[in-house]
């Protein structure tokens, strides 16, 4: 070993060894002492599947121990896997060291490209007698899954004991094509080394746009209350801006195209653990007139557009689901509720003169053309009646529904995100493209599969963006990025909803696993968008008939009959190969 690696380490051991690690939760199922008995005594590391959750209390099932590690990679894209620390030993200080990747000509891509970070475990629970994931008993038995991709530079590791490790290369857009070599260090303390990785990047001669240009049209939704609530910050309060920021620029930096926002107070009939706040605050004066305060609104959407998240405004909700609208009353001094159904008298009384004041509130901003009333899992006559108030408005407004696919309102709906399970025709799908209208698909708590919980195969978060090259889809919808049960660092589990049913990020933006492989999916929607659009221009019918053969394989049922980590496997290398 060299000096300068000796200082290096030493360096970078004191600095990461205040970074100490947050105590998960015990591990509720015991470990299998008799395996351990048989691994020899030591420290063993080694590159492993990044489709796999390894259990903590167990020894891998890795064999042999896989040293090398190699990968293909467009300009501009990231790329990962997974690497395994299992020992019969403790160990105190572990950090992880990367080196730059070099190429020939002297070309690197640089060591803070690359990131090797813990992986940390959560409680979770799974699915119900039927297969899916709404309605979970409270007595389903739990397990400890990893999903966290924490912040810490260093970790002990108790004897008898597996710990992830997820790798993370980030290529320079610059890069020039061709072969990188690097390595992954263990260290134990400040220079005992206990593993050694070698690794190489293969970097192709294309290139990926940055996640402001792709096209794909991420939805997830935001929940600025329960980041208030996680960081002890007064709402809306410069302490909440600037300690939101880190999350929603890797919201930004996913390619998020949608900004969440709320009409009213708790559009959701408080299934989230942190309740909705509405943006806007209604007033109805002592002579019945309403005033409709709108700075939290917009120091929102501005504070979001700011960061890149700039291409729809999407408001909630005409259609809560309690049907009950808070707001002020001046008459009794005292915040009130109005109970009404869509259709009737006391209802369009209470949205008509809102939506006509919003409409002129958005067009003075410049907002107008990117917002949309939205709605979730609405009955269809329902929304017949919403849409008529919204259209008496203003006829412009542009609409939003996530929920099953009605032709009767189809051509009312700008942004129409459909259930994985709901089916629209081809012509239909073409004619929405001609218009330039939305059409997207989200998975929720009804789905078993494919989805994003926290016990869900990996896999399946990349799966879910072929599936939308696949249908025609524009992007895809889910319910949220970060509506945090009480405590999501050690226990992902919430009430009836399948564990990791309501976010991808952790507190202090921590990523996950199931985050890092659901941008996996969109640089491969990107890329097969790309190869597409070149086929096409350079008439290449038989490249664009890998690609529809590779593609034609996504459908939800596929997966009741084969994993999504092989089928996706097979799609990425044909795809880096055409």
């Amino acid at each position: 070993m060299n000096n300068l690696f000796l200082l290096f380490c030493t360096l970078y051991t004191t600095i990461s060894f205040a970074q100490t690690a947050y105590q998960e939760l015990p591990d509720p199922k015991p470990k299998n002492e008799e395996l351990w008995k048989q691994v020899k005594t030591g420290t063993y590391v080694s590159f492993a599947s990044p489709d796999n959750r390894y259990a903590k209390s167990n020894v891998p099932a890795v064999s042999p121990v896989l040293t090398n590690w190699q990968t293909k990679a467009w300009k501009g894209e990231k790329v990962h896997t997974q690497i395994l620390i299992w020992t019969t030993k403790p160990l105190k200080n572990t950090s992880l060291f990367v080196s730059d990747l070099k190429g020939s000509k002297q070309n690197k891509i640089p060591a803070g490209k690359i990131k090797a970070s813990f992986l940390r475990y959560v409680m979770v629970d799974g699915l119900n007698e039927k297969g899916v994931g709404c309605g979970i008993p409270s007595n389903l038995e739990p397990s400890l899954e990893a999903d966290v991709i924490d912040n810490a530079k260093a970790s002990p590791i108790a004897a008898n004991t597996t710990q992830p490790v997820w790798l993370s290369i980030s290529i320079p857009a610059d890069a020039p094509a061709g072969v990188y070599k690097g390595a992954v260090r263990v260290i134990e303390g400040k220079n005992e080394i206990l593993g050694n990785l070698d690794y190489s990047v293969e970097v192709i001669n294309r290139t990926l746009p940055a996640p402001k240009q792709w096209q794909y049209h991420l939805d997830l939704w935001q929940n600025p209350d329960a980041i208030a609530r996680m960081h002890q910050v007064e709402k809306w309060s410069d302490d909440h801006l600037k300690v939101m920021k880190p999350y929603m620029e890797s919201l930004a930096n996913a390619g998020q195209k949608v900004i969440t926002t709320t009409l009213i107070h708790d559009p959701w009939n408080s299934q989230t653990y942190d309740v909705y706040s509405s943006m806007i605050k209604w007033t109805r004066k002592k002579n019945g007139s309403w005033s409709y305060d709108y700075t939290i609104f917009d120091k929102w959407v501005s504070y979001m557009m700011a960061l890149g998240i700039d291409r729809v405004i999407e408001c909630y909700s005409m259609i809560p689901w309690n049907l009950k609208f808070y707001y002020y009353d001046e008459a009794l001094g005292k915040e009130t509720v109005l109970v009404a159904e869509p259709g009737t008298p006391e209802y369009n009384a209470h949205w008509q003169p809102m939506l006509a004041d919003f409409a002129k509130h958005l067009k003075k901003k410049g907002w107008f053309n990117k917002t949309t009333i939205a709605m979730d899992e609405r009955p269809m006559v329902a929304m017949q009646k919403a849409i008529a108030v919204i259209k008496g408005a203003d006829k412009d407004f542009k609409i939003s529904l996530a929920g099953n696919y009605h032709p009767e309102i189809e051509k009312d709906l700008f942004d129409y995100c459909v259930a994985s399970n709901q089916k629209i025709d081809e012509k239909t799908m073409q004619a929405r493209k001609k218009a330039g209208s939305i059409t997207t698909f989200y998975t929720c708590c009804a789905e078993g599969f494919p989805n994003t919980f926290t016990f869900s195969p990996l896999a399946e978060s990349a799966w879910l963006a072929w599936h939308a090259a696949n249908k025609g889809y524009d992007g895809y919808l889910r319910w949220a990025f970060n509506s945090w049960p009480q405590n999501p660092l050690q226990d992902s589990r919430f009430g009836k909803w399948s564990s990791g049913d309501t976010y991808f990020i952790y507190p202090q933006n921590r990523s996950s696993i199931r985050f890092e492989r659901l941008i996996e999916g969109i640089e491969d929607f990107e890329k097969i968008r790309i190869l597409k659009e070149e086929f096409k221009r350079k008439d290449q019918p038989k490249k664009l008939q890998q690609l529809d053969t590779i593609l034609a394989g996504f459908e939800i049922d596929a997966l009741k009959t084969q994993p999504a980590g092989p089928m996706l496997t097979q799609a990425q290398q044909v795809l880096n190969n055409l």
